[in-house]
């Protein structure tokens, strides 16, 4: 064989054992994701066992009737409407506070603006747990300075969970819109001025049309991202502000059934949504 032929052949192995080291690790991250929903349609309680195909596990989510499916089920509906309360309000105000940011960095000059900048991506780089626990932390000790100076107690709740959400999503608001901002063509801006248009009629007539969809996509990635959030809101919460995602964890800790299946196929399949089109409204 000559050396030629030596390498093609070499050259062809590799490129297919890279398509099979693709393979496996395609089938490693997303293989466990596709049996967790094929499970979510299991007629038996117990997943490690296939009885039937089935429905009931879905219905069971959004009603409280059937004994023996309910006790898995109860009380997800007050989750899911504090996780779309918390994630409603964190990203509407994530989203106005990571705008005002984006355009202060990418418009304006001024003191400690790299230090800003650096600050803004510890949210995407720290670990969740530091910033869970750096989180309660701040809200252990605000809480027992108010205490102190005014005798009242306040307490992990709803509120607690909202600013942390806020404050983990204004780094990926900020990153998204002034990434738009940057691909901006200046001269436009110029143009309204020089036409007689002041900073605000500039910014609501010729500046923000054109940020829109990367606004409205950097608000649809905080919605995603607080709808799924754990570690923060497990380290934030308090009585009466359960999440879906605390309340599925609640629900494997005592029995996993195919409800926990269908809770887990519902919020992948949500997310998906909100993803894929934040990623398409970016591009237009």
């Amino acid at each position: 064989m000559t050396k030629t032929k030596l390498d093609l052949l070499v050259r062809a192995t590799g490129k297919k054992w890279l398509l099979v080291q693709a393979a496996l690790a395609f089938a490693f991250l997303y293989l466990p994701i596709l049996i967790l929903i094929i499970y979510s349609f299991n007629t038996s309680r117990f997943n490690a066992v296939w009885r039937g195909f089935t429905l009931d596990w879905y219905r069971s989510l959004f009603s409280n009737a059937g004994a023996t499916i309910a006790s898995s089920s109860s009380g997800i509906l007050p989750a899911l409407n504090n996780s779309l309360l918390i994630a409603a309000i964190s990203t509407v105000l994530a989203t106005i506070f990571g705008t005002m940011l984006a355009l202060a960095l990418e418009r304006f000059h001024f003191p400690g603006r790299k230090a800003v900048e650096a600050l803004l991506f510890l949210p995407i780089i720290m670990p969740e747990i530091t910033i869970g626990i750096s989180l309660l932390v701040f809200f252990t000790l605000a809480f027992r300075i108010v205490e102190n100076l005014t005798g009242i107690r306040l307490n992990l709740g709803l509120p607690t969970v909202i600013i942390g959400h806020v404050a983990f999503n204004i780094s990926f608001v900020t990153i998204t819109v002034r990434a738009r901002l940057a691909e901006l063509d200046p001269t436009l801006e110029q143009a309204a001025f020089d036409l007689g248009a002041n900073e605000w009629r500039t910014f609501w007539r010729i500046t923000f049309p054109l940020i829109s969809p990367a606004i409205f996509s950097a608000a649809l990635l905080a919605f995603t991202l607080s709808l799924d959030d754990f570690v923060v809101t497990f380290f934030t919460t308090g009585v009466g502000s359960m999440t879906l995602p605390l309340f599925v964890y609640g629900m494997i800790k005592f029995a996993v059934t195919p409800a926990i299946n269908a809770i887990s196929t519902l919020m992948l399949f949500a997310s998906l949504l909100l993803v894929v089109s934040s990623l398409k409204i970016k591009k237009t």
